[in-house]
């Protein structure tokens, strides 16, 4: 008899994992509230993150800390009120950052990231929207001569993780990026990341791709999930869906669907935002840029040039905080010569737990139930290795990486 599995999210992840349980001849409902792509996986700067593998949580962050309390930075705006709701999350995050947890955590992003560009890339063959993606790196870049120092210090880093980089300096940005105004002395190539021109068109082609299939595509608003005999059950506004096996893919909302089966997965949530500018005629980027000192990316868009901000850490559906992207569109301003803005400024949430590792695996002690978020930054580039991850799982097959590291038992019991 064949198998049957609901995906309860249609973002990235819960669309990489619909598709290669279907792969494996598993009849698959998708079930979100929104058309698939349209929450957190709209909202990224587009980038295939193939170089991301320090956590966001490294012994780094210590030396940070002081700087960014008066929230006047612009990578991070803290709402105090937040932070002590849940003080033993945080204090459990900047735990994890300690030096003696770093190279383990490096050695789990990198197995999964390290794909990202060849996984999407025959995705999007396969789907038809190979035009969306570019192979042309990312540049990271820095506005004073410290940046130099910086800039070797990742280079080595990357190297000794078999990753390369190149580093410019003033003349060597505009040889590559001419359209940017001279204000960065210096820079980080990273040529193994690729990106796209809209990540939500992207997740909607791969959706299409699975309901191309046969696979079953349900937007009806979640509200419950429950035990059905030997299977799942899940309760939406449309009404009730049953299958073998639940995938919990709801990213910054999985928790709380599992709070009712007294699962706590230890999940948080960081808010982003951006926005689109008109580039002036005559000017171009070939890549999405990283202002280090901006605390913001810009990428070419469909839609125009999308500024992203550093992360909001107020509760996930307080009321928007535009300090960090008004600053953010400002600096992008004296990079690069931007002219109006081009539709409403974008909010969104993204799935954080304390180690900055996701969850991908069964639930413990609830056989059937599977989850899949925490991608923190990297959900969509991500995405397709973690469905290939719970698909090889779920059918007793070997993962394509190690998934000891994102075991949902190192947080549920």
């Amino acid at each position: 008899m064949t198998r049957k599995a609901l995906v309860l999210g249609a973002g990235m992840v819960g669309v990489s994992c619909a598709l290669a349980l279907q792969k494996r001849g598993i009849t698959v409902t998708l079930i979100d509230r929104k058309p698939p792509g349209r929450e957190t996986s709209y909202g990224n700067a587009g980038v295939l993150a193939a170089s991301s593998i320090a956590p966001l949580n490294n012994p780094s962050l210590y030396a940070k800390i002081a700087g960014y309390l008066g929230n006047r930075h612009p990578a991070l705006n803290l709402s105090w009120r937040r932070a002590f709701s849940r003080p033993g999350w945080l204090l459990r995050f900047l735990w994890e950052a300690r030096p003696s947890q770093g190279a383990a955590r490096i050695a789990a992003l990198q197995a999964l990231t390290a794909s990202t560009v060849e996984r999407h890339r025959a995705l999007m063959t396969e789907a038809g929207v190979s035009h969306r993606l570019r192979e042309t790196g990312t540049l990271k870049l820095w506005r004073t001569e410290a940046g130099h120092e910086a800039a070797r210090a990742e280079h080595d880093f990357l190297k000794s993780h078999g990753i390369e980089s190149q580093i410019l300096d003033r003349q060597g940005i505009s040889g590559i990026e001419p359209s940017l105004n001279p204000i960065f002395p210096a820079g980080l190539l990273i040529p193994c990341v690729g990106s796209v021109d809209s990540p939500g068109a992207v997740t909607e082609a791969y959706a299409a791709l699975f309901a191309e299939r046969g696979g079953r595509i349900e937007q009806a608003a979640i509200t419950g999930l429950a035990r059905n005999g030997k299977g799942w059950r899940a309760s939406t506004a449309s009404g009730s869906f049953d299958a073998d096996i639940a995938v919990v893919a709801l990213g910054p909302w999985s928790g709380d669907l599992l709070k009712p089966l007294g699962i706590d997965p230890k999940l948080d949530v960081e808010r982003g935002y951006h926005r689109h500018l008109k580039p002036d005629a005559g000017t171009g980027l070939s890549r999405p840029i990283y202002d280090v000192d901006g605390a913001y990316y810009m990428a070419p868009m469909e839609q125009g040039f999308r500024v992203t901000s550093g992360v909001d850490l107020s509760f996930r559906d307080a009321p928007d905080q535009h300090r960090q992207i008004d600053g953010a569109t400002a600096a992008a301003r004296e990079a690069f010569p931007l002219g109006e803005v081009v539709g409403e400024t974008w909010r969104g949430a993204r799935p954080t737990l304390p180690d900055s590792l996701p969850m991908i695996g069964e639930a413990p002690r609830n056989p059937g139930l599977w989850l899949a978020f925490g991608n923190q930054h990297i959900g969509f580039s991500t995405g397709p290795i973690t469905g290939e991850m719970i698909a090889a799982m779920v059918c007793g097959e070997k993962p394509p990486i190690d998934p000891t590291p994102f075991r949902p038992g190192r947080y549920i019991r």
